[in-house]
């Protein structure tokens, strides 16, 4: 009966503690020349297993539940101390209801990715300290991805997550690694964090909320009228333009969803979007070839 008992209990605590994410991460090293390819493999064995294995939070997700996500890694250069240069590129999606489609939340390449790796040593990630630039990177983006999907479906339903990441900045800042400081350029993990959390830039997470809860959510109930609270979500976060043009938050969120806002606008019931592709054009000129296929 004891050991019954023990195995219940055992059985909670993995159900409560459940992974959150279900991440494939991918280590390119092509451009490395003459380098021992093994620890490259190794690398991406280890990260996986980090990504998939680590609790991030103190919710239960069923398997089913969990947050598809990728990360795909380019190594620039390796050095026989053990020092790596990289780029880091970062994405997530969400299913949508009643549909066998998963909408993009978060596509961010991050170019400022340096660390330190020395095979197969213990990945592990301290919440209350920096120790490895490579385990915060990595658990930077966790909590924005968490926070992201969060978000999405309830409004500031991330907020605890995005603060998490925020921690992580707080701490790596003081490290010298490129990308956690304010005191460089404004496209970086630090004013990306920042300006969520900051309310002048609520309406990016009122638009998360509102474009796939109430919209893509929707869809399959009422196609016409989905589309017209997309196109409100989206005339709401290109507002952010007028208080910070440009702005990296504002990219990031254009950089996930730019084909598939062609696609819900190219076919279905028509609605006017004449001042949204107008808007578009504004804040995301750099995808004007995209939106140039939006069907009026």
């Amino acid at each position: 009966m004891r050991k019954l008992i023990l195995f219940l209990l055992l059985s909670m605590v993995s159900f409560s503690n459940a992974q959150e994410l279900n991440c494939t991460v991918s280590v390119n090293y092509d451009k490395v020349n003459n380098a021992n390819g093994q620890v490259f493999k190794t690398l991406q064995t280890a990260l996986n297993d980090f990504m998939n294995k680590t609790v991030w939070t103190e919710q239960s997700f069923d398997q089913k539940e969990k947050i598809n996500c990728s990360m795909f890694i380019i190594i620039d250069t390796y050095d026989n101390n053990n020092n790596f240069t990289a780029s880091i590129q970062v994405q997530a999606s969400r299913p949508i209801f009643n549909s066998t489609y998963s909408s993009p939340i978060v596509n961010i390449n991050d170019k400022e990715f340096v660390f330190r790796y020395i095979e197969f040593e213990n990945l592990t990630f301290s919440p209350n300290s920096f120790d490895s630039n490579l385990m915060s990177v990595l658990a930077f983006y966790s909590y924005l991805i968490i926070g992201t999907d969060a978000d999405s479906f309830s409004q500031n339903g991330g907020s605890q997550y995005f603060r998490m990441a925020q921690d992580i900045v707080n701490l790596a800042a003081p490290s010298g690694y490129k990308g956690w400081s304010q005191a460089e350029r404004n496209q970086n993990r630090f004013f990306l964090i920042n300006d969520i959390l900051a309310p002048t830039f609520s309406a990016y997470r009122e638009t998360l909320y509102s474009y796939h809860f109430e919209g893509l959510d929707n869809m399959h109930k009422d196609l016409k009228t989905s589309k017209e609270t997309i196109k409100k979500a989206i005339l709401n976060i290109s507002s952010l333009n007028s208080v910070r043009p440009n702005a990296y938050l504002t990219r990031t969120f254009f950089d996930a969803k730019v084909d598939e806002i062609v696609s819900i606008f190219s076919g279905g019931p028509n609605v006017d979007i004449t001042d949204m592709v107008d808007k578009l054009n504004k804040v995301s000129p750099t995808n004007s070839n995209k939106w140039s296929q939006v069907k009026f």
